[in-house]
């Protein structure tokens, strides 16, 4: 997964534009600054490639500059592109599945507040080793293979940011997700009544939509947001990355109309006790 601050060649192309309009219109650093109320410091660390500008901070750049319409929409157009990249499992899998648990880690350590909707399965934060092992091995005709064994080490390994009290955990689940038959009967037994504990810890919300609710929307996928800084949302083939502040904007609205749904608290953590005895029961 992308860093926050790594930029794809899009953004190489809209830091360089942006450099070039600058000069164009004879201002210095410190005068654009002046005039879009932005420090010169980030103008010279957007000009350098030093950070990815977002679509509000090139619109404000472009109005300070007063280009043209037609520059200024295909300039924004080019922020959106170089805001959004995707990632495909089949690349991750090429470079280590493992190394993306880095990168989710280090992206959760660098977060205040970090919540995940997760309509298929629990998150690998709060996986067990034994769910984590199972889910993790390829299944489906045409998945990409990886060093299973050491994608799980990861994912536990990854596991430590959530002994950080000062780093907030919301993990939103609709019921199906902490039912649904991924593995062995004791396994999810097992899973269940580890999310129940994990639930009890004061950083850490476990939300679980049940059911029984009446929801006028559907989980259509996995995303997460770190902050208000960037979405990452996942597909079949594989993770895009959204930093523009209206795309962030939209996910937690999302993320609040789903939650406003959910168990939330002691309900939540006898839900996913009694999930556990479900499954317990049927092992037979």
């Amino acid at each position: 997964m992308p860093q926050p601050d790594e930029r794809p060649q899009s953004g190489t192309e809209l830091a360089d534009a942006l450099k070039q309009l600058r000069k164009a219109a004879n201002l210095s650093g410190e005068r654009l600054a002046a005039r879009c109320a932005m420090s010169q410091s980030k103008i010279s660390r957007i000009e350098r490639g030093r950070i990815l500008p977002t679509v509000v901070d090139v619109e404000r750049l472009l109005k300070a500059l007063e280009v043209p319409d037609e520059i200024e929409r295909e300039l924004v157009a080019l922020a959106r592109r170089a805001n959004v990249q995707h990632t495909s499992w089949r690349t991750a899998a090429e470079m280590g599945l493992w190394r993306q648990q880095d990168e989710l880690k280090a992206l959760a350590q660098s977060s205040t507040i970090v919540r995940q909707f997760l309509p298929a399965i629990p998150s690998g934060l709060l996986q067990t080793e034994e769910y984590a092992r199972q889910v993790l091995e390829p299944t489906v005709p045409g998945d990409v293979s990886w060093n299973a064994q050491r994608a799980v080490r990861a994912r536990m390994e990854s596991q430590e940011v959530l002994g950080d009290t000062s780093r907030r955990f919301i993990f939103l689940m609709p019921e199906h997700a902490i039912r649904w038959n991924r593995v062995d009967r004791e396994v999810m037994a097992a899973q269940c009544a580890h999310m129940a504990n994990m639930s009890e810890r004061p950083n850490l919300d476990i939300a679980v939509i049940p059911q029984s609710a009446k929801v006028r929307a559907a989980p259509l996928n996995v995303f997460v947001i770190y902050d208000e800084r960037l979405v990452s949302a996942e597909l079949f083939s594989g993770k895009v990355v959204l930093r523009d502040p209206r795309d962030i904007a939209y996910h937690l609205n999302l993320f609040e109309f789903f939650y406003s749904h959910a168990l939330t608290g002691d309900n939540a953590t006898a839900f996913l006790r009694s999930v556990s005895d479900d499954f317990m029961r049927e092992r037979g």
